[in-house]
């Protein structure tokens, strides 16, 4: 006998799973409130990496069904969200998505939303990437200097290593300058 379970995921304490435990009991699904698993946790955080999710999983049995009310209830990863509902399909648990009709993400019409749900993720990642590199491109060929500023001016770096040739210890020279050993040794190797 198949059971089902309901994943109510929120980003942060301010936040209730109470609207989503009240979309699906409007949508006509019987959870049963132990098999309801709330959690506050980033969706950035891989599923697989969430302790409320992975209570779940070991719960979770073949036959069963898992309704989330959103896909980024999974997560926003795409990639992260098609391995979770792989991983699912594979325990034989099919997962419900109400936000997309309540198709059943482990059926073929499932697996083809999925698809494309991915492949939609996947183009707007590579325009975010050729886009970025336009930005960078353009503000090279202005002059800009990109990266982070320098930790220490050339007249700094000359005091560093007039310092470190008096003996001064780098922890110590490092400590008056307000910056970290490793940038004292990058200023002592530039001589």
């Amino acid at each position: 006998m198949s059971r089902t379970f309901l994943y109510a995921r929120v980003s942060t304490a301010e936040q209730t799973t109470a609207n989503q435990v009240t979309e699906v009991q409007s949508h006509g699904f019987a959870v049963d409130q132990r098999r309801i698993v709330a959690e506050t946790i980033s969706g950035s955080v891989n599923a697989s990496e969430r302790p409320g999710f992975a209570k779940l999983l070991d719960r979770l049995e073949e036959g069963d069904v898992l309704i989330v009310t959103k896909l980024d209830r999974l997560g926003r990863n795409a990639m992260d969200v098609r391995q979770t509902v792989e991983n699912l399909a594979s325990l034989g648990v099919r997962v419900h998505c109400l936000a997309l009709g309540g198709v059943d993400l482990t059926s073929a019409a499932g697996k083809m939303t999925m698809s494309v749900i991915t492949a939609v993720a996947e183009f707007e990642r590579d325009l975010l990437i050729e886009r970025t590199h336009a930005g960078l491109d353009r503000a090279r060929k202005e002059g800009k200097k990109l990266g982070r500023r320098a930790s220490l001016t050339e007249a700094q770096k000359v005091q560093v290593r007039e310092r470190l040739a008096e003996g001064t210890p780098i922890g110590i020279v490092a400590r008056d300058f307000g910056t970290s050993r490793q940038t004292i040794m990058r200023a002592r190797a530039t001589a």
